[in-house]
């Protein structure tokens, strides 16, 4: 496996994408007889672009452009190359930035709910917020709010 392969199926695994102009996307092992659900591509794939667009890309090994890539929902953002590092550094900033417990919990979510049913989400959803309602954060945000300045959050 070539190390762009390995890439794209650990950039499938990843929260946030972005990608410059020039960036091409392909799953390509299927071009060489080998089935493309290799490294989680055929369990991440579909979660990302859906299952029709995931057997697409899956079973034509095609390039896609990253202007595509982004339409697909492969990356989130597509800049200039000159602009990538600024662009993921400062999306780093903001989340580094934010309520780290409350972005954590959100995550969780995120991954448990994958594989649940809506009754169970809003029942794991309710007890999340109130575990967030506890944190020190959320009384930061609050009084943030009432005083109409930025938050600052400490990730308690």
């Amino acid at each position: 496996m070539t190390r762009n392969e390995t890439s794209r199926r650990l950039g499938l695994a990843a929260d946030i994408r972005i990608a410059s102009t020039n960036a091409k996307i392909a799953f390509l092992f299927v071009k060489v007889g080998l089935a493309g659900a290799d490294m989680g591509a055929a369990y991440l794939l579909p979660k990302v672009v859906g299952l029709g667009r995931a057997t697409e890309l899956l079973y034509l090994g095609d390039s896609v452009d990253a202007a595509t890539a982004e339409r697909y929902g492969l990356f989130n953002r597509v800049v200039a190359p000159e602009k990538l590092m600024e662009e993921a550094s400062a999306w780093a900033q903001r989340l580094a930035n934010g309520p780290s417990f409350a972005l954590g919990m959100t995550k969780e979510l995120l991954n448990a709910e994958l594989s649940s049913d809506l009754v169970n989400a809003l029942d794991n959803e309710a007890r999340a917020q109130a575990v967030c309602m506890k944190t020190q954060d959320f009384r930061e945000a609050y009084e943030a709010f009432t005083q109409k300045r930025p938050p600052r959050f400490t990730g308690h």
